[in-house]
């Protein structure tokens, strides 16, 4: 493969997505193998006299696929077509371009990732075959921003070939934060299959779309449509492609009779049918021929019209962006084999599973997204590549586990939880479904529900995000599971030490133990001395607090590891699969996380951490622990330990708050 660069020094080079085959490749499994020899890197200006980002006419910016078949997340880019403030949120607007002051060669994206937006800066240098770009692109030549966000996306994912092939639910959710939402238009299933809804399985229930429910949402959400086989009106459209619904409308015919027609928009930007309101078809003479003119002007290069009946029957899926207007609130947390990942409800360990309250305040409208993070492991900067499981037998199940939800409506925060969980759920996504991300979608009256996420194999690990987009105020909070299972005594005298750090972005800044560079994070090294007589444990209390004001939190959490044997002070020394003994989970974007817990003597090792890595940060970590209670005998004795405790309690302040915060 040839690399081209254009003349001229001083233009960014992306070191960490580099223009070699291990951008454009992960396993060369896909038809764009075969043009490993041919593909060269060219800078926009090398390709047209005059690039740009965007064209004139915005209809000259919609996405046109390439020889990549990445059409699910050319779907989802019509949505930041369609909202200007979704594109100036991806791609930040006055960034140099071609030609004007200030221009290197690079440019920067942000893309929605684990509940965070997380930057994306690439160099502007893209596959090209025959001086003409291989990938996707603008309807204008002279346009730039599809072919340079893919880069953006590929960067993010490990490579372009990690692109082909996906869903637009996936995408939608990266690209707007938002919510995505799967439809059936096809046949539900047998009763039989129906029948299985209320069972645990590894079965994906089909859920009937009427489109008269997407009436009332349409103007602030984006719908793409999909065929898993090629359909009698599209021949040329083979398996599993997707299109861009870009408005449906009613109009009366000249029968008086109605007919609803949809507006669809083919991602490979040529128009590919043949039904009966193609551009010559005989559905428009049942229209007066004003209407006629005025819907076929409507449709652009690349786009057609279909009616309903045609539309339910020749689709097989709808993928709906949920708007943005409702109340969002989030929280993450995962699953440790024999700790907390109790798998499906077949099982009895089904209520080890983590657990939330979600209180709703008045009743509305609400959904809860249960998504999941894919295994990563590290490559060389933001290059992440994929870690399949073993024993996996598609692609799907290599990148995701089955996973559900369920909720109970409850009385109170106190409740009988077996008792609770031996009855039928309120709600729930039915089945385990090895998806990204599945959502419950219901209605909720005022009152306390009880959530909690799973997978469907019992000792199933991974880490996920728990969402909540509601019309109505709501509240969402980890129900408080006990620390080890040994006595924590609260009276008495602490001992307070403080430590101070820092999260530097490329150097401390690792991020939670979602990713590999959890462990660049700082250490702490901590020994718990047996200072009670008789006990089995030192009562500690660990708290974390960020000394930031309110208006700059991170996401934070702490971890506590058990030091190996003789080398306490080598924090080095800790291996990275060794599980926490104690942590302060999930992580929250509050001032100060605390965690009261008893643990036995010896060498410990507090990680502490934001949830997102190179979030940069200064932090004070405060640990207390119980002092030695003794048995006075004499007077003299009494005396010393009067004097002990008054110099212990010089130390025993409270924790060091920032000065917004200062009491």
């Amino acid at each position: 493969m040839k690399v081209e660069r254009v003349p001229g020094r001083g233009l960014f080079e992306d070191p960490a997505f580099i223009c070699e085959d291990s951008s454009l490749f992960s396993d060369y499994s896909t038809p764009i193998a075969r043009f490993q020899d041919d593909i060269t890197w060219l800078r926009p200006q090398e390709i047209c006299p005059s690039p740009a980002l965007f064209p004139d006419n915005t209809n000259d910016g919609h996405a046109k696929q390439g020889l990549l078949g990445d059409c699910w997340f050319l779907c989802a880019c019509t949505i930041l077509l369609k909202y200007q403030h979704l594109m100036n949120k991806v791609i930040p607007p006055a960034q140099p371009q071609w030609g004007e002051r200030g221009y290197r060669g690079s440019f920067l994206f942000r893309l929605w990732q684990h509940g965070c937006w997380t930057e994306v800066t690439v160099d502007d240098r893209l596959p090209c075959l025959s001086g003409k770009l291989c990938f996707s692109r603008c309807q204008s030549p002279t346009a730039f921003w599809v072919a340079l966000l893919e880069k953006a996306y590929a960067k993010l994912q490990g490579s372009y070939e990690r692109l082909w092939a996906g869903q637009v639910s996936e995408a939608l959710v990266d690209l707007t934060g938002g919510l995505a939402e799967r439809w059936s238009l096809g046949d539900c299933g047998t009763e039989e299959d129906q029948g299985r809804e209320s069972s645990d399985s590894d079965w994906v229930r089909r859920r009937r779309l009427d489109l008269d429910l997407l009436h009332a949402v349409r103007e602030g959400c984006s719908v793409s449509c999909s065929v898993h086989s090629a359909p009698g009106g599209a021949s040329e459209l083979g398996q599993f492609h997707a299109l861009s619904v870009m408005e449906w409308v009613d109009v009366r015919t000249v029968e008086r009779g109605g007919v609803r027609l949809i507006r669809i928009r083919n991602p490979w930007g040529r128009r590919c049918w043949e039904g009966a309101w193609r551009e010559s078809g005989e559905g428009w003479n049942s229209l007066d021929s004003a209407c006629t003119l005025n819907l076929l002007g409507r449709a652009q290069e690349a786009e057609f019209w279909v009616d309903e009946t045609e539309f339910l029957l020749q689709f097989d899926d709808v993928t709906v962006g949920i708007r943005q207007s409702l109340i969002v609130l989030n929280t993450g947390d995962r699953w440790v084999k024999g700790h907390s990942a109790g798998g499906c409800r077949n099982n009895s360990s089904f209520g080890s599973n983590p657990q939330f309250w979600l209180r709703v305040f008045e009743r509305g409208e609400v959904l809860v997204s249960l998504l999941q993070h894919r295994r990563y492991s590290r490559n060389t900067g933001h290059h992440y590549t994929q870690s399949p499981e073993e024993g996996s037998s598609t692609t799907q199940h290599q990148h995701y586990q089955a996973i559900a939800l369920h909720m109970w409506k409850v009385e109170k925060k106190c409740l009988n939880l077996s008792g609770t969980l031996n009855s039928p759920p309120c709600a729930s996504t039915h089945c385990h479904a090895y998806e990204r991300e599945v959502v419950l979608h219901t209605h909720l009256d005022p009152g306390f529900h009880l959530l909690i996420p799973s997978t469907f194999l019992q000792g199933g690990e991974g880490s996920f995000l728990l969402r909540v987009f509601s019309s109505s105020p709501t509240s969402l909070s980890a129900v408080k599971t006990p620390g080890p299972s040994l006595p924590l005594v609260t009276e008495g005298e602490w001992e307070t030490n403080y430590l101070r750090g820092a999260w530097v972005t490329g150097s401390s800044a690792g991020g939670s133990r979602n990713f590999p560079s959890h462990w660049q994070n700082p250490r702490f090294p901590v020994t718990m001395g047996d200072n009670l007589a008789g006990s089995t444990g030192v009562n500690v209390r660990v708290t974390l607090h960020q000394n930031c004001p309110d208006t700059d939190l991170q996401a934070i959490g702490f971890h506590l590891y058990k030091a190996p044997e003789g080398q306490e002070q080598a924090v080095s020394t800790v291996p990275r699969e060794e599980e926490p003994v104690a942590s302060c989970i999930p992580h929250c974007y509050t001032q100060a996380v605390s965690l009261a817990c008893c643990l036995p003597p010896g060498a410990y090792v507090i990680v502490p951490s934001t949830y997102q890595p190179d979030s940069p940060g200064q932090f004070t970590l405060t640990v207390a622990r119980k002092i030695h209670r003794r048995v006075v005998k004499s007077q003299e004795s009494l005396g010393r330990a009067i004097q002990e405790v008054s110099e212990c309690g010089a130390m025993c302040t409270r924790p060091i708050l920032c000065n917004k915060h200062t009491s």
